[in-house]
């Protein structure tokens, strides 16, 4: 094992919220910064130490505040910067950091930089976004290459005003900044990270971190015979430059011991992820690896059936992000949920009504017995999960969801089998399930405000929600602040230490030992509804095992129950 210096951030537990859902402190059915700060106490009561805040700055709200028009600002119905500050000291006070979403890829097209930009092709500022001429095939305007986005269709966008194209890796409303402009890479640094870094903030998620070179920006091989677009992810990830950049923002952010954790969606080699958080390349602190919540979804995400995926592939999904800091001075991230995830029980669990509890608490065990900077979703402490398929199409919100399914309407004449199975991936994927209200209560719109909120609570509260689960020792969030306890008693073993799977083909049980010097642990949980028999493996036979935990009540001997997960320590 490579002892490597302890930062503040490799110990933490992060708890991230989605400003719109979290709480609405004034009444407008849009959740605040004011609610937050009416919550901080019953986060740091679940074993927190960090927030990290989805964008809050000023937006148009397309992509759900992921297309900034005003780095500097706060979006009016969230708060003031001035109420950032405040939130900021009140998260200091309570010995939290705090950390923003640093959404540098690209820009709203209502952002002043572009506005000026698309001008003209002689304004300042033109090149600081990607423009290009069109193509002309047989006489028709075509977009400069093949590139599929990824809210569906081409990544190009024409601007009649100067008749060239504009790059949008996400939706048209979201221009790519140009990168290779070092004026425009100086005035992202000043605006979107100094700006904050001066007023306290701690660090940055930092959004599509591995996007912005762009490479040679050429065709995408053929994948999918039936569209125009092809799929480009390792075109436009990991360019030829990522490295240089990286380095000139860290030059920055070090001068703050500001903690970064960047999100790096297709990057399956490990060897190309170590580069980004080698301690040694100072670059990033850890990233978010998407091995694990990529587990099920289809070749376009939604293409696909639920629980299309068996045990050994989750395994290994988890084995590939922990090995990222064995032997070497890297870093990685635990984590199951996120604002571009369904909820991990109805994912990789059961969301039944008698197993939805076990589900939570096993994963929460799953979770806190391997490495890494810890990160919870908000809603993921109580046991929240999807909303039902009976739920019509029109409660999904998100531009993802909808996108896909009126993609599938189209190239299926509407027909109802193709829809069908849409809604079913929808209901079991879809971002939608992230963003609906925080169940605060088992009252009128789940709590979490007294207005209708922008959109629909669960109907579930009335077997959970926060208030309710505060006072019950037997709830998965008080299963959760037990497990981050423990966590923190064992931290060396359990969010240094190296990790081991066993039985990796094994369809039912995923068993891994923890190990760090001279002590070891060992972690096992049943992915299944059914008891299952557990031999101690014949690796661990000669040893002493004592339960240290397990999610049901018991002397840690015998059969697993249904989603029950143990720890024991070995001696």
């Amino acid at each position: 094992m490579t002892v490597t210096e302890r930062k503040w951030w490799k110990d933490g537990v992060v708890y991230q919220i989605y400003p719109a859902s979290f709480k609405d402190s004034n009444g407008d059915g849009i959740g605040d910064l004011k609610g937050i700060m009416s919550e901080l106490d019953y986060i740091k009561s679940i074993g927190v130490n960090i927030v990290w805040i989805c964008p809050m700055y000023d937006s148009p709200q397309v992509d759900m505040g992921y297309d900034v028009s005003d780095y500097e600002n706060v979006y009016p119905p969230y708060g003031t910067v001035q109420d950032m500050e405040n939130l900021i000291a009140e998260c200091h006070t309570r010995d939290m950091k705090l950390i923003l979403d640093l959404v540098i890829n690209h820009t709203s097209d209502q952002h002043k930089w572009f506005q000026e930009s698309r001008s003209s092709k002689t304004n300042p500022k033109r090149n600081w976004y990607i423009w290009r001429p069109a193509r002309y095939v047989d006489g028709v305007r075509k977009p400069p290459n093949n590139w599929l986005g990824n809210f569906m269709g081409s990544v190009w966008q024409w601007d009649e005003h100067t008749e060239e194209y504009y790059l949008h890796l996400f939706c048209p409303e979201q221009p790519d900044l140009n990168w290779e402009n070092e004026e425009a890479r100086k005035a992202i640094y000043k605006s979107a990270m100094e700006f904050w870094l001066d007023r306290g903030v701690d660090g940055f998620r930092v959004d599509t971190v591995n996007m912005y070179s762009k490479g040679d920006m050429s065709d995408a091989p053929i994948t999918d015979e039936d569209s125009e677009w092809q799929f480009a992810g390792f075109q436009y990830c990991n360019g030829p430059r990522m490295h240089e950049f990286l380095s000139e923002m860290n030059t920055i952010l070090a001068r703050y011991d500001a903690m970064t954790v960047g999100e790096c969606p297709h990057t399956p080699e490990l060897s190309k992820v170590l580069k980004y958080v080698s301690a040694g390349e100072k670059q990033l602190d850890m990233v978010f690896q998407f091995d694990v919540v990529d587990v099920g979804q289809g070749p376009y995400k939604f293409q696909t059936t639920p629980f299309n995926f068996t045990l050994p592939r989750f395994k290994s999904a988890v084995q590939r992000t922990q090995d990222l800091i064995k032997g070497n001075d890297g870093w990685t991230t635990v984590f199951l949920e996120n604002h571009d995830q369904a909820r991990s029980i109805s994912r990789f669990a059961s969301d039944a009504p008698e197993f939805r509890i076990r589900s939570g608490k096993m994963l929460s065990l799953m979770m806190a017995g391997l490495s890494g900077t810890m990160f919870i979703y908000q809603g993921q402490e109580l046991g929240m999960v999807n909303f039902p398929i009976e739920w019509d199409m029109s409660e999904f919100k998100d531009v993802d969801s909808t996108n896909y399914y009126k993609m599938v309407a189209n190239r299926t004449n509407n027909s109802p089998t193709a829809l069908a199975a849409a809604k079913a991936s929808l209901q079991h994927l879809a971002r939608d399930h992230a963003r609906v209200p925080m169940s605060w209560s088992n009252t009128p719109n789940a709590g979490f405000s007294t207005a209708k909120p922008w959109m629909r609570p669960l109907d579930d509260t009335a077997v959970c929600n926060a208030d309710q689960q505060k006072s019950d020792k037997t709830s998965v969030l008080a299963f959760w602040k037990r497990m981050l306890a423990i966590r923190r008693q064992y931290n060396d073993l359990l969010v240094h230490g190296d990790f081991e799977v066993l039985d990796i083909q094994d369809k039912e049980l995923f068993c891994f030992v923890k190990s760090w010097q001279e002590r070891r642990a060992v972690v096992v949980c049943n992915f299944t509804k059914e008891t299952n028999s557990w031999k101690v493996p014949d690796q661990l036979k000669k040893e002493k095992m004592s339960l240290l935990v397990s999610t049901v009540d018991g002397d840690g001997e015998g059969d697993l129950e249904p989603y029950e997960g143990r720890i024991y320590l070995l001696a």
